[in-house]
């Protein structure tokens, strides 16, 4: 086989290559990188919504207790309707600091999701003097500066909204195959410094697991009520900043804060199904989506061996080169946040794959309205 047989193949390469010089762009100068020690004089009010979170929140809520450089800082927590225990392990852990409030939320009205609804009802009991809010999930487990941290990095970037996005912690085979991807997405495919320049909401990304506020601003995109009814409601407020003609920005929060999102595979599967259409729209551009991912990412190592197989070694190298470049892309977002690196990377074909058949299984049970979250319907 000649090497005009292998052109698909070397252009599927040259494709990959510029998504991953544009992922090692957004690393390495776009993407803003927070201060580890700083301090901040304004009152600062950190809202954390819990519903069923006993087995995990202890670390979460003992970092939080153990902030620094936040003077004014007052910690409100949410119970969500739990049933496990979770407003007890609170009071146990807490053991009376005057710094924290521990509410009662109320069930969510028609029209709204819960998890909105419980962010929506703490921000409406933060302080009234709070001029930033910092939203945290009971996943995540913040560095002693951490919240001074981001609430200096959201001034210094002149945002409303600012995710410092913390560092994924993984621990089963399905959550290292997984949960990378997140990190990899928006940094190889989103134009960072266009995102924060420009005021289409179209071009938003957020994170809800720690989610830091202006609070006038905040108020004037309409709050959580702006979209009490979307799955993504992180990135949902985000493009409801934009909407106020606010600004939005990225960081790497990696030294601040680490994040086990789910727990196991089933948690992973069922977390990802419960949102991914909502991610990418309708089926036809998730589909247009998924088909371009496989083809970039998870066809060429198969292409490759068939074609060493079949002795057509030019189609074999070409095909070579285009999951080396890949797996350089997912090298270049994990050492961006933090994440693990040898031997993960070299899965990446595998973890595109597994996104693709998520991405199926979400549409499939969204259309038999079989999507759960913690005991709520999603739809």
């Amino acid at each position: 086989m000649s090497w005009a047989g292998a052109v698909p193949a070397l252009v599927g390469a040259a494709v990959v290559a510029a998504l991953t010089l544009h992922g090692h762009v957004n690393a390495t100068r776009w993407l803003r990188r927070t201060p580890t020690l700083a301090t901040v004089d304004e009152p600062v009010s950190v809202l954390l919504p819990l519903r069923d979170e006993a087995g995990r929140l202890t670390p979460c809520l003992r970092s939080l207790l153990a902030q620094r450089g936040v003077p004014a800082l007052e910690i409100v927590l949410l119970d969500d309707g739990s049933t496990d225990g979770t407003a007890d392990v609170v009071r146990t852990v807490a053991a009376g600091d005057p710094r924290l409030r521990l509410l009662t939320g109320a069930p969510p009205p028609p029209g709204w999701l819960g998890k909105p609804y419980a962010c929506q009802q703490l921000a409406e009991a933060a302080s009234a003097d709070s001029t930033a809010l910092v939203f945290v999930d009971a996943d995540v487990v913040l560095s002693p500066y951490a919240v001074a941290s981001a609430v200096a990095a959201l001034r210094t970037a002149r945002a409303t909204l600012l995710t410092p996005y913390p560092r994924i912690v993984t621990g089963s085979i399905g959550e290292r195959l997984v949960q990378p991807l997140l990190q990899w997405t928006w940094l190889t495919f989103l134009p960072l410094r266009a995102m924060e320049r420009s005021p289409r909401p179209s071009l938003a990304a957020a994170g809800g697991q720690f989610l830091v506020l202006d609070r006038a601003g905040y108020q004037w995109a309409g709050g959580h009520a702006a979209v009490r009814d979307r799955i993504l409601e992180d990135v949902e407020l985000a493009r409801a900043v934009k909407r106020a003609n606010g600004r939005i920005a990225l960081a790497d929060g990696s030294d601040l804060a680490d994040c086990r999102m789910y727990g196991s595979w089933a948690e992973v599967r069922d977390g990802y199904t419960k949102s991914l259409w909502a991610s990418f729209g309708s089926p036809v551009g998730a589909t247009a989506v998924v088909a371009l991912l496989l083809l970039l990412y998870t066809v060429p190592p198969l292409l490759a061996v068939g074609a060493a197989v079949a002795g057509a070694v030019p189609l074999a190298v070409a095909a070579s080169i285009a999951y080396l470049l890949g797996v350089a892309g997912r090298l270049v977002s994990a050492r961006a946040s933090g994440g693990r690196r040898w031997p993960d990377v070299l899965a990446h074909p595998l973890s595109v794959a597994l996104l693709g058949w998520l991405t199926l299984r979400s549409y499939h049970l969204r259309r038999r309205r079989r999507l759960f979250w913690r005991g709520r319907p999603v739809l």
